[in-house]
């Protein structure tokens, strides 16, 4: 006799896009979050005028939405980007902040806008936030698509400007990443029972 294993929906993984119907719950769609992301610009724009910056995305989650991003500012703007990580494609992080790529230009005096992905504990940008300062940048704010609802935050840092907020749920698409993969999702997605 054959045995089969079942899966159960936390076991579940999914392995292209078109299941994401069928597997996952979706949070928010691309036109919701595309609303979001354009009201969060217009924030920005306000907030820094015809100030000069520099946008240093977060790689890789924040490719997705410094790409949104940008085109709806109005200031003159440099960009750069960083790759540094707590996750290394896992599920959980680690205390530690891991440097693969540092800023290819010299930050010193100039005005900061870091785009991530999620704010979830927010070790991640705590860390960023104090080596920018370290590295003499005369101010540094924070852009992140999600902010993650949950009692495990630091509370050392709030991001400056937010678009969406989530629940306490594992999220991937729209730059974040489940395992790896994901992040082309045409939306916020979480996967059901999770």
């Amino acid at each position: 006799m054959l045995h089969t294993q079942v899966m159960k929906p936390a076991q579940m993984e999914i392995t292209n896009i078109d299941s994401l119907s069928s597997d996952a719950d979706c949070l928010y769609n691309f036109d919701q979050a595309m609303a979001a992301i354009d009201a969060m610009a217009r924030e920005i724009n306000i907030n820094y005028g015809y100030t000069k910056i520099t946008a240093l995305s977060v790689m890789k989650g924040g490719a997705v939405i410094t790409g949104q991003l940008l085109p709806l500012l109005k200031m003159p703007l440099e960009l750069d980007f960083i790759h540094v990580s707590r996750y290394r494609d896992q599920l959980t992080g680690s205390d530690s902040l891991n440097w693969y790529v540092e800023p290819k230009q010299d930050l010193t005096g100039h005005h900061v806008l870091v785009i991530d992905d999620i704010f979830d504990e927010g070790k991640t940008l705590v860390e960023l936030v104090k080596e920018l300062k370290q590295r003499g940048v005369a101010t540094v704010k924070s852009a992140v698509l999600a902010n993650k609802i949950h009692d495990r935050k630091t509370d050392q840092y709030t991001p400056d400007f937010i678009a969406l907020t989530l629940p306490d749920r594992y999220v991937f698409g729209l730059g974040m990443d489940r395992k790896g993969l994901l992040r082309n999702a045409p939306g916020i997605y979480a996967l059901k029972g999770e």
